[in-house]
């Protein structure tokens, strides 16, 4: 008899599966014509794993125009240098309370905190950096790219990213995702090293003989903890259980997770909608039409490099010779008129060209690729208008960003602040947050979040060079701004992104300025020597004549 939870987690994933199927031809139309080697929606097999493939099968078959392919491509990688760029912060970590960021422990807590959370991901055995780069890949082409954060005994914070054709999705009241599906295939020897005698005992006997590789469906299902308890020992938000679905029976029911372990990448969502529509979905049509138009254009080049051979009625040139220098005999009559003519097909080459360059042009823009070229279209420009252009491309995709960062980069760093909390690798909290709590907020540094202040940046240079000529003719105008000149600078190297490093803290401007003030006040006083030493001559020279003009005086009195 089935489990009665087991029967309510395979009744929801019957539905979840029937509510996917409506994207599955969609999906596999972009795959077959944008990403081929993800091409295999058509071999879900009833929401129970993807089907035996062929390795190494062929799936470019309905692939003739690599427009899509290429602007995906630039689409991927364009989102991670603008996101989550590997040789940047592209984040950091405060307190919700503005005045307890004040508090220099709670600074430092907070920067070492960002620090191991970077030292973390980019290890080599995390594997971040290409999995968020497929996750954006999924993102483009089919709207949704899924990514699990798994954490592995002995190795540390694991990801990865999931085939969307393995995932299986359910949103909550407030449309954040809170239910996932995956539904996988293991071979008996990879099940029998994950889950052990916990397994059917069909599975544990290929296991240990000569069908060790024979392949077994599961399903790995994530859903909220009916039992969660803020504190005790049932103080897991999630619930996790691995299922085995040939004999159907929980092969693992683990504690669960306190952070969402998956994490999505989501382009423009529908009401009633889980699944987002990223651009492909949006160019699939014209996609089609180029695909069709590069069909036509090879067949009209192949006839007009090859035309067929218009020949006369008798037979004479029957053994008419096509290679390159051929002597063709008969092929003139006795006037001297060609025998054999090439048929002359009228086809506009330049025309069918210009039509595929139009198609082209709205694929890129649907892809980004003429935002992303804005400041490589004229490298020759001032500061001034750089920052304008990327002020431009920020407002262009803010609303692409923004999503990334809220449902895909936010729940990965939650999912990595819990593990590293659990594995004790993060510092002691310091006395302000023990007593306030730890309610952090992510500050996001990456380029795209710099590009977005670059409207600060222009405003702040533009009042500095209209207020110049200002200050040249009343320098007590120079009052009017607030600080000094120092606070500035350091706001622009902010929104340029300049390294932090580059620039001296508060307490070596102020010796630097120290310094520079008692060198000045040497300089002066050397500069007054001289003249001290003049007047103290001076000053002598006249008491000793004063003294003198005295003694005579005294010596003319007469005695009485």
């Amino acid at each position: 008899m089935m489990d009665s939870r087991l029967s309510e987690i395979m009744a929801l994933h019957e539905t979840m599966v029937q509510q996917r199927t409506y994207y599955e031809p969609v999906w596999q139309e972009i795959a077959e014509r944008i990403m081929p080697d993800a091409a295999i929606f058509n071999q879900t097999t009833g929401g129970r794993g993807l089907s035996n493939m062929t390795p190494g099968e062929k799936r470019t078959q309905k692939m003739f125009d690599a427009t899509a392919a290429l602007a995906l491509q630039t689409y991927g990688s364009a989102m991670e240098s603008m996101l989550t760029p590997r040789t940047q912060r592209w984040h950091g970590i405060a307190h919700e309370d503005e005045n307890i960021n004040e508090d220099r422990e709670v600074q430092e807590y907070y920067q070492k905190v960002t620090g191991i959370l970077f030292t973390e991901r980019y290890r080599p055995q995390a594997n971040f950096s290409s999995q968020a780069h497929e996750c954006y890949m999924s993102n483009g082409a089919f709207g949704t790219g899924p990514m699990y954060i798994d954490d592995m005994l002995g190795v540390g914070t694991r990801y990865r990213a999931c085939h969307l054709a393995e995932i299986y999705l359910a949103e909550n009241f407030a449309g954040i995702i809170d239910m996932a599906h995956r539904a996988f295939k293991y071979s008996a020897r990879q099940a029998y090293q994950r889950f052990g005698d916990q397994l059917p005992e069909k599975i544990i006997k290929c296991a240990n003989g000569k069908d060790a590789l024979q392949n077994f469906s599961f399903i790995h299902c994530v859903r909220p903890n009916e039992d969660f308890r803020a504190n005790g020992k049932k103080g897991f938000k999630y619930e996790s259980l691995y299922i085995s679905v040939e004999e159907m029976k929980i092969v693992r029911s683990t504690a669960g997770y306190r952070a969402f372990p998956y994490a999505f990448t989501r382009g423009l969502t529908l009401p009633g909608e889980v699944y987002a529509r990223g651009p492909a979905s949006l160019v699939l049509p014209d996609v089609k039409q180029l695909n069709e138009m590069e069909k036509t254009n090879l067949r009209m080049g192949q006839l007009s490099a090859e035309p067929p051979v218009l020949l006369s009625v008798d037979g004479s040139l029957s053994g008419f010779k096509m290679q390159n220098g051929a002597l063709n005999w008969g092929g003139l009559d006795e006037q001297g008129n060609e025998l054999a003519k090439p048929f002359k097909i009228g086809s506009n080459l330049n025309l069918t060209l210009e039509m595929m360059n139009q198609k082209r042009e709205v694929i890129n823009r649907a892809f980004l690729v003429t935002v992303f070229q804005i400041l490589v279209d004229n490298p020759q420009m001032t500061a001034t208008e750089v920052l304008e252009r990327a002020r431009e491309k920020s407002e262009l995709l803010g609303p692409t960003m923004g999503r990334q960062q809220a449902e895909f980069l936010g729940p990965i760093i939650a999912r990595e602040l819990d593990i590293l909390e659990a594995s004790g690798k993060l510092p002691p909290l310091p006395k302000k947050l023990q007593e306030n709590g730890n309610l952090w907020k992510l500050e996001y540094t990456s380029p795209f979040n710099r590009a977005q202040m670059a409207e600060e940046g222009i405003a702040i240079q533009r009042t500095i060079e209209a207020s110049a000529p200002i200050i040249a003719l009343d320098p007590e105008a120079q009052s009017v701004f607030k600080g000094k000149g120092a606070d500035m600078i350091r706001r622009l190297a902010k929104i340029n992104g300049a390294p932090v490093t580059m620039l001296n803290d508060d307490m070596a401007v102020q010796e630097h300025v120290a310094a520079s003030e008692q060198m000045q006040m040497t300089a002066n006083a050397l500069e007054a020597a001289p003249l001290a030493a003049n007047a103290a001559k001076g000053f002598a020279e006249a008491q000793a004549l004063a003294a003198a003009s005295g003694a005579s005086t005294q010596a003319n009195i007469p005695m009485p």
